[in-house]
């Protein structure tokens, strides 16, 4: 008994710290956003001796706030859409077509997750700036697209593998065409890990700073994460400021969580047991 409570306290004491560790960075960025550039510097540790929201203001102000949020809100529903449909129905071609050149067509994809995105920036900008394929976030999309259907493609592949082929030989002979028989038959069934897959495209998208850096060269098509960098000058940083406009930055996702947090864990739970 004595060595199952040790068990169990040291557990709680385990958990209570790796919980202190994953919060302690936003209370400190919550804290050092009611501050002035001086105090942050001076101890970030600190309480503000006054609690004042002129630092919001100032970053909704100066990080054009609704702009920079309509434009993240465009490209990170619009790339998870546009991911979620396309890699799901090659996916599901790739499994039922039983050809030898759809295995060299899985190979790739899974090789092209591999190579990392550091090693593509030069030639990417170099040649779609040449094409006049920049600075727009529609365009962003589209690389978006690129860059993230080789993954969700794997994820959904191993998923529509364990689906009997029974269910779709019936909806094909009550006169459903190929197209039918996935949006209607299979794609439902994937709907818990289509919500793995949202999770992974959203919190990607809309925390990427790298992509939309090379892409997006105009203030009126910036996104929420180069918003935020303004606040660091090569000879000046205004820390207070930027730590207001990070909290600003977490609120949409918060609220996207908090209303779609019964679907998330209950596809997450769906997909872990099948």
């Amino acid at each position: 008994m004595k060595s199952k409570k040790i068990k169990s306290l040291l557990y709680y004491l385990l958990s209570l710290f790796l919980f202190l560790a994953f919060v302690f960075p936003f209370i400190i960025i919550i804290i050092n956003s009611f501050k002035d550039n001086l105090s942050v510097v001076r101890n970030p540790l600190a309480l503000p001796e006054v609690f004042s929201f002129s630092n919001y203001i100032q970053a909704f102000n100066a990080m054009n706030f609704i702009s920079a949020l309509k434009n993240s809100l465009i490209v990170t529903i619009g790339s998870s859409l546009l991911i979620i449909v396309f890699s799901s129905m090659l996916a599901y071609f790739l499994v039922r077509w039983k050809w030898k050149v759809n295995r060299f067509i899985f190979l790739l994809l899974v090789m092209s997750m591999i190579i990392p995105f550091q090693s593509l920036m030069i030639p990417f900008v170099s040649i779609y700036g040449r094409l006049g394929l920049l600075d727009s976030k529609y365009v962003l999309m589209f690389y978006y697209l690129g860059f993230g259907l080789s993954l969700a493609t794997f994820i959904y592949h191993g998923f529509i593998k364990n689906i009997p082929f029974e269910l779709e030989e019936a909806a094909i002979i009550d006169g459903a065409s190929r197209l039918q028989v996935f949006w209607k038959v299979i794609f439902p069934i994937l709907k818990p890990i289509t919500s793995t897959v949202l999770i992974l495209d959203v919190l990607w998208i809309w925390n990427d700073f790298l992509l939309p850096s090379l892409v997006l060269v105009s203030a009126e098509e910036r996104t929420i994460p180069l918003s935020t960098f303004s606040f660091f000058g090569t000879y000046t940083n205004n820390y207070g400021l930027a730590m207001a406009g990070l909290v600003l930055a977490i609120i949409p996702i918060i609220i996207f969580f908090l209303i779609l947090q019964k679907h998330i864990v209950r596809g997450v739970v769906e997909g872990a047991i099948k």
